[in-house]
Order: C-alpha cells, then structure tokens, then sequence
C-alpha cells in the first residue's frame, strides 16, 4: 500500500472525484511545498520526498525522474513519448510507475527506459495506445495494468521470471485466444487476472494454478474445456457473462468444483442449469434461454448434510418462473435468501 497514512476526509473526497479508484493516491497539493530536487514541470512534496506527481500537467513527455523518486504518477497528461535516459537515476529503485491516460505507443518508448527499471512492483499503463505489452525486468513486480489499449498479442515468456506478479488487468483490449496462448504460466503467485472485453474464443489456457479470481466477460466464449477448473484448486470467483455460451459447450460437471463461491454465466445461451457444487454461494444465469428448473443441478442428494450452500440465485430473463420450482426446492436450497425470477 500506498506508504503515507492520509485524513480520512482526503480519502472521501478522492473517492467523490472517482478519479484514482486504480491506485492510491494523494494530490500533491495536500502533501505541501515541493523540495528542491524536483523536476521543474512536478511537484516532489517535502514531507513526502520519494514521490513526483506530474499528473495532469498536459505533458508530451516523460519528465527526467531524479535521484530518490520511488513512486512516479504521471496520469492524465498528453504524453505520447518515453526517451531514452529519464529513468537513469531510478533504474534500481523506482517502485511505482503511473501512466494511465496518455497516448504513447510502442514506437515511442524508446530501449533503455522500463526495459530498465528492475525494482518496479506496480506498472500502471492503461488508456493508451500500446499494441504489445511493454513489461520491465522486475522480478519484484506485484501488479500490472494495462486496460483500455489496443493490445493484439501477448508473447509467451514475457512474465516467466515474475514470481511475486499477483493481479494482471487486461480488460478492454484486442487480445485473442491465440494471442495470449502460453503469456501466463510464469507467475507462480497469480492471483487475479482480469480478461474482459477482448476477443477471446475459450478461456486462457496455462494459468497457473495459484489463480483465485478470473474475469472473462464480454468475449467470444461458447465452451469451457473439460477438466479446465480442476486444474485450478484455489479458484472462487469465475465470471464468464456476456458470451455465447451454450450447453452443448460444458462438459458434464465443469462448473462442480468445491474451491467455487462465485459463478456468473448471465447473458449467454444457455437452456439449462449447469451442474453445481454445493458449496457455490453465488449463482448468476439471468438472461439465458433457461427452460426448465432441474434440482438435480444443485443437490444429486438432499438430507440433514446434504444440501445447497447457495445463497443467491438470479434466473431472471429466461423462461421458467417461481413455479418451475419442484416442491423439494426449500430442502435443497435451504439457505437460500434471494432467488429471482423476475
């Protein structure tokens, strides 16, 4: 975390200006005067040294980074350009690196800049205009995010020596399955990867088995492969919503897996109800094409330890209502407090 405890009152107005929900973040004018050592286009506040805000400023370039700076924001500006040298003073000690919401491409980040910073543990990269991801040396980085570009591919081996790499964001991109075909196996200690919006025809295969969160929604998918979450003991939250998919896709049981407590195929073709495990908590299959309410999905058997852990279920936006319920429903889906159907 963010190495400075800020007044609470900071915090809920930064929340109010739904401005830096990416990270945590102080604006430099809360922090005091700038020091001397500072770029003259930043502020490096005095009680905060470590830090150079250049955020919003309306650059077109990466400022040169002095001696000492750990964690550098430069969001919202108009950069479109990282040269050669501004990072020569903080190769080995830069941690953060905030770049969200400018317009460098590839052909602008020139060798000799974040393919040299070797102690960053957050790389933050999202709206801009990258086509392949630009990853540093680091074998200490923790999270990397690059939402909203227009990556196409995602070499394998990129990550393998990302051992302590735990949360990737790769929404609102171009990437397919082919793309990023072997681009996870190297961190060991992934957590959470999130792969929405892309054009992914299947779920990204090689991830490692550490992963606890997968967000695939908004792609192309119309099948999970047989087995996929067995390879995936820690998984507990799979979101697979506005795909297509359809039954003939799910192999017999894919979904019945105990490490499970979130599961959300909303917005797909599906015409029946998946085989669940009875300790699912969340159940989300509003607007398929359901038909049909088949106990035997949540409950093979029903008795004082047998039954549904399941606590929400939406079934809205298909077609079966309360009625399709067999009477046996309450035993099995006991704890149940919120079924919706409409």
């Amino acid at each position: 975390m963010f190495p400075l405890r800020v007044p609470l009152l900071a915090v809920l107005i930064s929340m109010a200006l739904c401005q830096y929900y990416d990270y945590d973040y102080q604006p430099a004018s809360m922090l005091g005067p700038s020091g001397p050592n500072c770029n003259q286009e930043c502020d490096c506040p005095i009680n905060f040294p470590s830090a150079m805000y250049c955020d919003n400023r309306k650059l077109k370039a990466v400022p040169f980074v002095p001696t000492g700076i750990k964690y550098l924001y430069l969001q919202n500006n108009q950069i479109d350009e990282i040269k050669a040298g501004v990072f020569d003073n903080v190769t080995d000690t830069l941690r953060w690196l905030v770049l969200d919401n400018n317009q460098i491409t590839n052909a602008k980040v020139a060798k000799g800049t974040i393919d040299k910073l070797t102690a960053l543990e957050k790389l933050f990269f999202s709206q801009n205009e990258i086509t392949e991801p630009v990853i540093p040396p680091s074998k200490a980085l923790e999270e990397l995010k690059m939402m909203h570009n227009k990556l196409s591919k995602f070499p394998s081996g990129l990550l393998t020596d990302k051992e302590n790499l735990t949360s990737i964001n790769l929404q609102h991109n171009e990437l397919t399955s082919d793309a990023i075909a072997g681009a996870f196996k190297g961190p060991k200690k992934l957590l959470s990867l999130d792969v929405s919006h892309n054009k992914l025809k299947k779920l990204p295969a090689g991830v490692p088995s550490s992963l606890e969160i997968l967000y695939a929604d908004y792609n192309d998918i119309d099948g999970v492969g047989t087995g996929y979450l067995n390879k995936l003991p820690s998984l507990q939250y799979l979101r697979i919503s506005h795909n297509k998919l359809v039954d003939s896709g799910l192999p017999a049981g894919v979904f019945n897996v105990t490490s499970l407590v979130e599961l959300d195929l909303s917005f797909n073709k599906l015409q029946s109800i998946p085989e669940i495990n009875e300790q699912l908590e969340q159940l989300y299959l509003q607007a398929n094409e359901i038909n049909k309410f088949d106990l035997t999905s949540f409950c093979k058997f029903i008795g004082p330890l047998n039954y549904s852990r399941l606590k929400h279920l939406r079934l809205d936006a298909n077609n079966i209502t309360h009625s399709s319920m067999p009477p046996d429903s309450p035993n099995c889906l006991r704890q149940a407090t919120d079924i919706m159907f409409e």
